[in-house]
């Protein structure tokens, strides 16, 4: 509930096929604070930082004086270059990820059952009808839809689903635009009327779904929540899913999850918050594009398979099917893969050797079971909702003794931290049902522990089970991104082409608008250089390099007085009056003064300089000599210096026989280079395209030579 010093968040992503896009999404990254976020996406690798210095932390749309407020959501994809998907193993479990796309969309049929009961008014009812008017724009024309409004009463747009021409759109939107809230809450019948309109109304060659929006109870009508789901469960009779979303906290979320599972869909909560209507479309757009319908997973010599049969599979999911290898004699593990799509039925095989798949990264040796065992757990919670008596009970306790097993915190286990004993820290609980989060202050214990307790009051399971896949790492060259310096390592290249920088010289990785970086080798003729500059921030940053590692010392200024000289030995501080010395083996250590925050971590100091200035990370690498390596995550606009400006943009130019960019207005000849990240401690290889550095300084080196730091 406040602005906090230390506040950093790195994700490290690497996928063997390696990333087609990455996204940074969601509240965190608007207004100013968008400025805290850095992205960075090389081949198999994409990293994204957030560090917020405490001015920023109250500048996003939800942030105030109370501090960060919001989501840091980070979406990305792998190239997908085999259509039957792709299989790994390991220590005898395997798993399969497929998300084909060569495929044909299928139309849709669909009814949206939305809720206008009293409990909707206001911002909810306002919200919906935001969203959906964009959800109906995004409907395709040989879609067809209908809309069914309810409260005690139930409302029809149109006695049939219409097909999504124009017109028909335009007319639903007025529709929409009229929707008011009054009344009770009859689910029930709502749900069976469009249970029956699309029975009636079967449009062939599409897919059928229901789509219900609610935020309360049933109120009237058939309000007992097993016997609407079993009316529902009889009148679909597995013939298409139903999807529920529940908005707020005041919906009983149990109920709307047993309705949507027990009828192969999926129920998901929409937060009252300023994105509602934006939620709202996200997740129709997830079930917007039908691919593929009846999707069967076999096969050979394997045993406790996760899910292997899938009712509908979209555009931009993935399916994953985890299990154990129990035949101990097979040379290939074969796979084979059918579904129905718009007009045929469709086969997908794969068989990969055995050998050739069990290929470990070291420390990860049980990843794949640990994966297994991850959507194993997350199948028997959704399972174990549908089911009772001893059936449940059994679900329960295997999800239990798998959680305990592999230290997963659950709704069925706990994760208990305790801190040192005579201190007060506020706790926020999980909100349970028709319930606001609620916080208290309460005295804590004197150990710490992370364990999982049956029955206990915890966290809730990822949905998510996209995990890192693996990949060696090459330690071959020095380089940082956004600032920094390289020692003349040997290069690695994907083509044969020999880019060996100069004798010392540094290399600087840049981030860019495209999806590839840039790098270029900066010769040091001198051994002071100047790193950063800005001169309306007053901020100065220099640097000497000793060696052909890194830099021995880096020195940050800022106006006047305020001077911070770090060295491989010992870091210093003067702030006009008084002078403070740290260690770098020191533990956790924050200093602040005014416009300037100082952070002490395990070998790396984080500086913020500046109300809106400067924020670097400067890491001591400890490798065959010790060196200091800076990482600038945010500096003025309009800097100077050997980091050059903030983001470079260029234009690859096809069809050449070298590869070549268009940079600063010119046709540069380029090559592409494997280089090793200094910017982080377990420093990745991460690819570039190398250019020259007069043609991005656009300056003479000596227009960067300092005579002292």
């Amino acid at each position: 509930m406040q602005p906090v010093e230390d506040c950093k968040i790195d994700v490290h992503i690497h996928e063997n096929p390696g990333i087609s896009f990455l996204k940074v999404k969601g509240g965190l990254n608007t207004k100013y604070l968008t400025k805290a976020v850095k992205t960075t996406r090389a081949g198999e690798y994409a990293m994204v930082n957030f560090y917020p210095t405490r001015d920023q932390q109250t500048k996003c749309y939800d942030c105030s004086e109370n501090g960060l407020n919001g989501n840091l959501i980070i979406m990305y994809d792998v190239e997908r270059l085999k259509q039957s998907g792709d299989l790994k193993a390991s220590n005898g479990y395997f798993v399969h990820c497929f998300a084909p796309t060569d495929i044909q969309r299928i139309p849709k049929n669909v009814v949206f059952i939305i809720d206008q009961s009293g409990s909707m008014s206001g911002i909810k009812m306002s919200q919906t009808r935001f969203a959906m008017l964009k959800i109906l724009s995004d409907l395709a024309e040989d879609d067809h839809f209908g809309l069914i409004t309810f409260s005690d009463k139930i409302k029809t747009w149109k006695p049939e689903p219409l097909k999504a021409t124009k017109g028909n759109v335009e007319e639903a939107k007025t529709f929409v635009k009229g929707i008011t809230s009054e009344g009770y809450t009859d689910i029930n019948a709502a749900v069976l009327k469009a249970v029956d309109m699309i029975n009636k109304h079967h449009q062939e060659r599409s897919a059928s779904i229901l789509i219900l929006l609610t935020d309360g109870d049933p109120t009237t009508g058939e309000t007992d929540p097993v016997e609407i789901q079993k009316n529902v469960k009889k009148a679909i009779d597995g013939k298409f899913p139903l999807y529920c979303l529940g908005f707020g906290f005041d919906v009983t979320f149990e109920f709307l999850k047993k309705l949507s599972l027990k009828n192969n869909g999926d129920a998901q909560r929409i937060y009252e918050d300023s994105d509602a209507d934006q939620q709202l479309q996200d997740f129709f757009k997830e079930v917007a594009t039908l691919l593929l319908t009846d999707v069967h997973f076999k096969y050979e010599g394997v045993a406790d398979l996760t899910k292997n049969t899938f009712s509908n599979y979209y555009s931009g999911s993935e399916i994953m099917v985890a299990g154990r290898i129990i035949d101990n004699s097979l040379d290939n593990l074969t796979s084979e893969v059918t579904a129905f799509s718009k007009k045929t039925k469709m086969v997908y095989h794969i068989s990969v050797p055995i050998q050739k798949l069990n290929s470990n990264k070291p420390g990860q040796e049980n990843f794949i079971e640990r994966l297994w065992a991850f959507l194993t757990v997350k199948q028997l919670l959704e399972k174990e909702v549908t089911l009772q008596g001893q059936e449940k009970d059994n679900a329960k306790d295997k999800a239990i003794d798998l959680s305990l097993k592999y230290k997963f915190v659950t709704p069925l286990t706990s994760m208990v931290v305790t801190k040192p004993q005579d201190q007060q820290i506020q706790v926020a609980h999980k909100p349970r049902e028709g319930k606001k989060p609620n916080m208290h202050t309460q005295p804590t214990s004197s150990k710490s522990d992370c364990d999982g307790v049956s029955m206990g009051q915890g966290g809730e399971l990822d949905d998510d089970g996209r995990m890192e896949r693996g990949g060696e790492l090459d330690d071959d060259v020095g380089v940082i991104e956004g600032g920094g310096a390289m020692a003349p390592l040997p290069s690695t290249t994907q083509k044969p082409v020999t880019t060996s920088p100069p004798l010392k010289s540094i290399r600087i990785l840049k981030s860019s608008g495209n999806a590839k970086l840039l790098c270029y080798d900066v010769p040091l003729v001198a051994q002071k250089v100047r790193l950063l500059q800005n001169d309306i921030s007053e901020i100065f940053m220099n640097g000497q390099l000793d060696s052909e590692n890194g830099f021995s010392q880096i020195a940050v200024r800022y106006k006047t007085h305020h001077h911070l000289l770090l060295s491989t030995s010992e870091i210093s501080y003067f702030d006009g009056q008084d002078t403070v010395k740290f260690s770098w083996d020191q533990d956790l250590t924050h200093h602040e003064t005014e416009h300037v925050s100082l952070i002490l971590r395990s070998n790396e100091m984080d500086v913020t300089m500046g109300n809106i200035g400067l924020r670097v990370v400067i890491l001591l690498h400890k490798k065959d000599e010790n060196f200091l390596w800076p990482a600038v995550w945010q500096q003025p606009e309009d800097s100077t210096g050997i980091l050059g400006e903030d983001d470079i943009s260029y234009e690859e130019i096809p069809g050449s026989q070298t590869p070549t960019l268009k940079l600063k207005n010119k046709k540069v000849k380029t090559s592409w280079v494997m280089v090793t990240d200094y910017r982080f401690s377990f420093a990745p290889v991460i690819g570039c395209w190398l250019v020259p550095f007069q043609v991005v300084a656009q300056r003479e080196l000596s227009d960067f030579t300092v005579t002292q730091l």
